[in-house]
């Protein structure tokens, strides 16, 4: 099937990836739309392995006010100052600020939570596991399902994004990372809430 300039446009509005990938998903997938996509996906998370491994030395610090009560500071790295003052990079910083602000995870990732954290969270859910009356060897994967939920409430990049809640904060990372080439990496943050501690 021939690939026209229509569809690999088409595709790059689509993904944001370039042209020669696009033409190459295409030829791939005989032309058909969803499969390039997929494809592209595939291949995607191939190379956002490769640049997560990167120097994120530059980037921005952001922040975001929520109506004078709520105030978020945040670290944001990328490799380059070009990237860091990229549009598409400033906006990404400045929504995850508001997404800091507006859903309060206590950690990064699933890695920062301390151990005695994870312990704390796992007595809690076993006991509530077990007042179900449900047999031992079941207990163990309900209280799985409650520390995968509680991961997606506590650590930021597991949080669906507060605009998009179809998507976590990883993957509107992961999407700019693709478009853009780059490592992109949240290092820090702040949440300072009026009256609080």
């Amino acid at each position: 099937m021939a690939i026209s300039a229509d569809m690999v446009k088409e595709l790059r509005e689509k993904t944001g990836v370039g042209f020669m990938e696009c033409k190459s998903a295409l030829t791939e997938a005989n032309g058909d739309m969803e499969e390039a996509i997929t494809i592209l996906r595939k291949r995607g998370l191939a190379s956002l392995a490769k640049k997560s491994s990167r120097d994120a030395k530059d980037g921005l610090i952001g922040s975001y006010i929520h109506n004078g009560k709520i105030g978020v500071m945040l670290e944001v790295n990328c490799e380059t100052d070009f990237v860091a003052r990229n549009p598409e990079f400033q906006a990404l910083v400045k929504d995850i600020a508001m997404h800091i602000a507006a859903s309060d995870p206590r950690f990064i990732r699933k890695e920062d939570v301390t151990e005695d954290v994870l312990a704390k969270e796992r007595e809690i859910y076993l006991e509530q596991a077990r007042q179900t009356g449900k047999p031992e060897n079941v207990l163990e994967k309900i209280v799985e399902g409650r520390m995968s939920k509680y991961y997606s409430e506590a650590c930021l990049l597991e949080q669906p994004f507060v605009k998009d809640p179809s998507v976590t904060v990883q993957d509107c990372i992961a999407t700019l990372i693709q478009k853009i080439g780059e490592n992109i990496q949240v290092r820090r943050f702040v949440r300072y809430k009026l009256g609080g501690e």
